[in-house]
């Protein structure tokens, strides 16, 4: 398929959340990702960040024959790469709270802040963007097979 303009469509998007959300089921799920997850310094939840990014890309476009040139853009960046990356952080962090995985893995309390007008637990909110980060991982390959396979 090099060379040929692929539009990218709903459908999609539709397959990399089912493969999102099939692989991040079980790390939102599981103590030890939350304790490890509380356990992470800044750069090592960067460094998943990196990791994610790199999966993701080297999936859709080395691992398979598409040409990031070849594809829509936004803000020059493949929309079929931006859908891939939202869904892996996405999926997991509807899950988490879906399951309330913050609250039972974390709990509710010390400082408080607000976000988006509710107020939350500060430790809650730093642990559970470090889980997501980490279950991010396991998503994006789920996303990016099922977006390559279908």
């Amino acid at each position: 398929m090099v060379g040929v303009r692929r539009r990218f469509k709903l459908a999609d998007t539709a397959q990399q959340i089912v493969g999102g959300f099939l692989l991040a089921g079980p790390f939102v799920v599981t103590e030890e990702v939350w304790t490890l997850a509380a356990s992470m310094s800044l750069l090592q939840t960067l460094s998943t960040v990196f990791i994610v990014v790199g999966i993701g890309y080297g999936a859709l476009y080395k691992a398979d024959d598409r040409d990031p040139d070849a594809e829509s853009e936004v803000g020059g960046i493949p929309v079929r790469f931006v859908s891939l990356v939202l869904v892996a952080y996405g999926s997991v962090l509807a899950l988490a709270l879906a399951f309330n995985a913050p609250n039972t893995f974390v709990g509710g309390g010390g400082e408080r802040a607000r976000l988006l007008g509710v107020d939350v637990p500060i430790r809650t909110v730093r642990v559970t963007v470090k889980a997501v980060s980490v279950g991010a991982v396991f998503s994006v390959v789920g996303a990016a097979t099922a977006d390559s396979l279908f």
